[in-house]
C-alpha cells in the first residue's frame, strides 16, 4: 500500500514538478517577464488552491514497476478513481470521511500478503466495496490532495533550474513548456496559456518514462456511496477467527 501511495503522489505532479503556473491573461502574455523559475514558484501556490482535479497516467516506482492511475480528488479528500499495479486493480472512493476500496484478488493478495490468514480474508473482499479504517493513512492519504501537493515541494530545489520550451497544444488548448533535464531525462510540464493557467499534462522521458494529464480542475468531486450489499467491513473481518 505505500509504493502505491508514494507512485501516486509521483504522479501528481510529475516529479516535483508541481502544479499550475502564474496567474495572467491569454497566449504568451501570461507569462510575460517571468523566468520558467518564478512561473514553476508561483504554480504551486496556485495548484494548492485549487478546489479539485482529475489525473490520468502512468508513473514508474523505484524497482520498475508501473502504475497507472486516474483519480479525481479534491481539498475536501473526497476522490474517486482506480490504481492499477500490474495485474492487481482498485476502484477507490472517499467521502464523509470514510474510505472504500474495490480491489481484485491480485490487489487484495498484494496488500494483505503480511496478514494473518490473508488467504481466508481475500475471497471475503475480492471484487467487494471495503469499508477501509479511518486510521490507515497510507490509503487515505491518496485522497489528500493537499497533502500530495505538499509532499511534492518539500525539496524547492527541483523546481528551480527550470527552461522554459515550445508553446503547444494539448488537448485542443494552448500549453506553455516548462522543462528540466535530471539524470539523463527531460522532465516537461505543460501549462494552459489561455484562461487560468493549470498545467495540462507532465512528463519524463527516458528509461522510466512517464506521462500524467490533468483534466476537470475546480470540478465537485462527489463519489456515490457504495451500494450496502456489496460493502464489507475490513476492521470486522479481520476480528473475525
Amino acid at each position: 500500500m505505500r509504493g502505491t501511495r508514494t507512485s501516486v503522489a509521483v504522479a501528481a505532479l510529475g516529479l516535483c514538478l508541481a502544479g499550475t503556473a502564474a496567474c495572467g491573461g491569454g497566449g504568451d502574455e501570461a507569462f510575460k517577464g517571468q523566468s520558467a523559475d518564478q512561473i514553476a514558484a508561483k504554480a504551486v501556490e496556485a495548484t494548492r488552491q485549487a478546489e479539485s482535479m482529475h489525473m490520468k497516467g502512468t508513473v514508474v516506482q523505484s524497482g520498475g514497476q508501473k502504475v497507472g492511475i486516474d483519480l479525481a480528488v479534491d481539498s475536501q479528500k473526497n476522490c474517486q478513481g482506480t490504481v492499477t499495479n500490474a495485474q492487481a486493480v482498485s476502484d477507490i472512493r472517499h467521502k464523509d470521511a470514510t474510505l472504500y476500496v474495490k480491489g481484485n484478488s491480485a490487489y487484495w493478495q498484494a496488500s494483505l500478503k503480511q496478514q494473518p490468514q490473508s488467504e481466508k480474508m481475500v475471497p471475503k473482499v475480492a471484487d467487494k466495496w471495503v469499508r477501509v479504517p479511518a486510521d490507515d493513512d497510507q490509503l487515505t492519504g491518496l485522497c489528500d490532495k493537499q497533502g500530495l501537493l505538499a509532499s511534492m515541494d518539500e525539496d524547492k530545489s527541483e523546481r528551480q533550474g527550470m527552461s522554459r520550451g515550445d508553446t503547444t497544444t494539448i488537448d485542443g488548448k494552448k500549453a506553455v513548456e516548462l522543462k528540466k533535464q535530471k539524470d539523463g531525462a527531460t522532465q516537461s510540464m505543460f501549462v494552459a496559456a489561455d484562461g487560468k493557467p493549470y498545467v495540462l499534462k507532465v512528463t519524463t522521458t527516458g528509461t522510466k518514462a512517464e506521462t500524467t494529464v490533468f483534466t476537470d480542475y475546480n470540478k465537485p468531486v462527489d463519489p456515490p456511496q457504495p451500494p450496502a450489499d456489496q460493502t464489507v467491513d475490513l476492521k470486522q473481518l479481520a476480528a473475525q477467527k
